[in-house]
């Protein structure tokens, strides 16, 4: 499971170091490798295990809607396949770096399944929204009562 968040920085070439905590989950996987894919402005990368869990789900919600054939489509055909090197990093492709805006300053971000690579400056806007907007939406605020927190 991936948890927490941490500052990196992704080098010229577009290698990320992926951390001790990170790589730990991939240690249970087939392969030292992750499936990288794009939404909401980053880049979520997943061991192929739960990558191809994904694919099942998103398959068979595409037949229900458009709106899901087109997400199916750019979701899964965005998908690169990044091994690890030696080095415990990963080379994430000039298209992928180019959608999510990575170029220095980076933050890894747990979210169970999966981690988030995001760029900092964007990482920072997605606090605000939340902060400044989201926490000020009753609804929002209800949702998250009901976790218990």
């Amino acid at each position: 499971m991936f948890r927490g968040s941490s500052y990196h920085t992704i080098d010229t070439k577009g290698r990320v170091i992926i951390p001790v905590r990170f790589r730990e989950p991939l240690q249970e996987s087939t392969e030292q490798a992750l499936m990288v894919s794009r939404l909401d402005k980053a880049l979520f990368a997943y061991p192929p295990e739960e990558w191809e869990k994904i694919e099942k789900r998103i398959h068979s919600l595409a037949e229900k809607s458009d709106a899901m054939r087109r997400f199916r489509r750019v979701f899964i055909g965005a998908v690169q396949h990044c091994p690890l090197d030696k080095q415990n990093r990963i080379l994430v492709p000039p298209e992928l770096r180019n959608y999510a805006k990575l170029e220095k300053d980076i933050v890894l971000v747990g979210v169970l399944d999966h981690f988030e690579i995001w760029s900092r400056q964007w990482w920072e806007a997605e606090n605000l929204k939340l902060e400044e907007e989201d926490m000020q939406n009753e609804e929002v605020k209800s949702e998250i009562a009901k976790l218990g927190l």
